[in-house]
């Protein structure tokens, strides 16, 4: 079993940094790692900026800025609680029930699209289990429906 005074540095954990510039015999000396000529082989530069072309005009400079704003987050889908009438008595009211009825599009930038019922007139008892407005819940519960 291994103890605490026998716990030893491994050999290859430690790595003295590379001395450059101190001569030809070293190895490491003429050019001391920088390469050739020119401004990269220079005292003073470090890393040029990112989309640096050399001092042309860089190419995210030429392309032309696309203008206008989309949203990452969709805008929710407001649906109308008269259009739920399309239903029957009993059915549950899901995202994916809309959109089988043809209600809303399933199209959203490939997400599932975000709903919220309105009020209007409801004639069927409904298990809804989307977002409503306090308005369309009253209706729906005066319909005899429930949400969830």
């Amino acid at each position: 079993m291994i103890t605490l005074h026998d716990l030893r540095k491994h050999p290859k954990s430690t790595k003295r940094r590379k001395v450059v510039g101190r001569g030809l015999g070293s190895g490491h000396g003429t050019y001391s790692t920088r390469g050739g000529k020119g401004q990269t082989a220079r005292s003073g530069h470090s890393k040029m900026p990112i989309g640096f072309e050399g001092g042309r005009q860089p190419l995210i400079r030429q392309v032309p800025k696309s203008r206008g704003f989309s949203s990452l987050t969709a805008k929710s889908i407001s649906v109308s609680v008269s259009e739920l009438n399309a239903f029957s008595d009993g059915d549950v009211i899901n995202v994916q029930a809309l959109v089988k009825k043809g209600i809303i599009s399933a199209a959203n930038k490939g997400k599932q699209p975000t709903v919220k019922l309105l009020k209007g007139n409801l004639k069927r008892k409904l298990e809804v289990r989307v977002p409503v407005s306090k308005v369309a819940k009253d209706q729906i519960e005066k319909a005899g429906g429930s949400v969830k």
